[in-house]
C-alpha cells in the first residue's frame, strides 16, 4: 500500500494508526486530513522525538500495512468464499 492509497482509505485507516500511536488523539487524526508530512509532525510533538525518528516509523508502518492483505481484498475474498458453499 501507498500514501495515495492510504490517503484513500482514512477513515479506515485512523483505527490503525491509533492502535500503532496510541497517543494521538480522534481530533488528530481528523485534522491531519490524511497527510503524512502531518503526521509525522503530529507523531515528532506528542512522542517527542526527532522528525528523523518519526519518519521512519512512519515509512516502516505504511511497509508493514503494504504487506497485509487489503481490507476490501479480504472482503471480496470472503464474499468469493461464501459463493462457493451456497
Amino acid at each position: 500500500m501507498n500514501w495515495d492509497q492510504i490517503t484513500g482509505e482514512w477513515k479506515q485507516i485512523q483505527a490503525q494508526l491509533k492502535s500503532k500511536w496510541s497517543k494521538l488523539t480522534d481530533d488528530d487524526l481528523k485534522n491531519l486530513g490524511a497527510k503524512k508530512d502531518m503526521l509525522v509532525g503530529k507523531i515528532q510533538k506528542r512522542y517527542g522525538i526527532m522528525k528523523d525518528e518519526a519518519e521512519r516509523q512512519v515509512d516502516e508502518w505504511v511497509s508493514s500495512v503494504s504487506s497485509e492483505p487489503h481490507s476490501s481484498q479480504k472482503h471480496a475474498h470472503s464474499v468469493r468464499q461464501n459463493d462457493k458453499h451456497e
